[in-house]
């Protein structure tokens, strides 16, 4: 399996602006379609985005499309997302996972996990 790490997360204020960073060690990451989940407080851990392997397509959550992007460097074998315009309600730990699979949605899509990295957006 993939190793995955998340970095970048921390506390910021609302309309703000955060890129957070998702490196991937032990396999080359270019085998694997990634994506980005979330999870606040309380609820279960939710889709928020995902990159096909070349990067070609991406897919978003109605919550965060047109705010975040989804990016990808294989050559670094890391994983970005940008997050613009942020709200309170985006305030989570984001998790960074792997999958082989196509064009993947599900938790159980995902085979590796990262320990995730906190983001706070505050008034």
């Amino acid at each position: 399996q993939v190793q995955l790490v998340e970095s970048g997360g921390g506390l910021v204020q609302t309309g703000d602006s955060l890129k957070i960073s998702c490196a991937a060690s032990g396999r080359t990451l270019s085998n694997y379609y990634m994506g980005w989940f979330r999870q606040a407080p309380g609820k279960e851990r939710a889709f928020v985005a995902a990159i096909s392997w070349s990067g070609g397509r991406t897919y978003y959550a109605d919550s965060v499309k047109g705010r975040f992007t989804i990016s990808r460097d294989n050559a670094k074998n890391t994983v970005y997302l940008q997050m613009n315009s942020l709200k309170t309600e985006d305030t989570a730990v984001y998790y960074c996972a792997a999958s082989a699979y196509n064009n993947p949605r599900a938790t159980t899509d995902f085979g590796s996990w990262g320990q995730g990295t906190q983001v706070t957006v505050s008034l």
